[in-house]
């Protein structure tokens, strides 16, 4: 779920929260339309139906309470974890102005895949940096189709570290490229 799509649904459900709070609260108050402040908020009537159901009435709370602790435990979990599952770091750099940028390591890592992926002899690719974000060390596995010619693949390997190095001005310290050709068709 993108970051929009998780400030949604935390404002739905916060403005459920609020609507439902605000509902109680104004029918204890008695400035609810319909509803007298010294009733009762559960009826008679659905108290006796609650009893004779019983213990059926209890384990449906139960296990609908249940879900909804899943549900929130779910939800909470995907918010703290970051994008991709795990955290690991961000690339920090200085302003010509006053300020910082700071963009999350698993961004450029994703784009370096979809810019390395864009070449149809790369079937698939991994990249990882580590180190110090001047001069991080790039790590790049490619699996090749067996019909890539190597010296194109190679060639586009090195343009998208070049654009990269570019756009996160940050020139790689250490490159390593291991390429894996997949074995041709029987």
């Amino acid at each position: 779920m993108t970051n929009a799509g998780h400030r949604l649904l935390w404002t739905i459900i916060a403005l459920l929260l609020v609507a439902g709070g605000a509902a109680a609260l104004a029918a204890s108050l008695g400035t609810l339309p319909g509803v007298d402040p010294a009733s009762l908020l559960l009826s008679a009537d659905l108290i006796d139906r609650w009893r004779m159901t019983a213990p059926w009435s209890t384990l449906a709370a139960a296990v609908a309470g249940a879900l909804f602790a899943l549900a929130g435990q779910h939800l909470l979990a995907r918010e703290l974890r970051g994008p991709g599952g795990t955290l690991r770091g961000t690339l920090s750099q200085p302003g010509r102005r006053p300020g910082r940028t700071r963009v999350a390591a698993d961004i450029l890592t994703d784009a370096l895949v979809r810019d390395l992926t864009g070449n149809p002899g790369v079937r698939r690719a991994r990249v990882v940096l580590t180190g110090a974000p001047p001069h991080p060390d790039v790590w790049i596995q490619v699996d090749l189709t067996a019909d890539a010619p190597p010296a194109g693949v190679r060639e586009h390997v090195h343009a998208a570290v070049r654009r990269f190095a570019a756009t996160t001005q940050c020139q790689p310290a250490h490159l390593d490229v291991t390429a894996r050709i997949e074995p041709g068709r029987q």
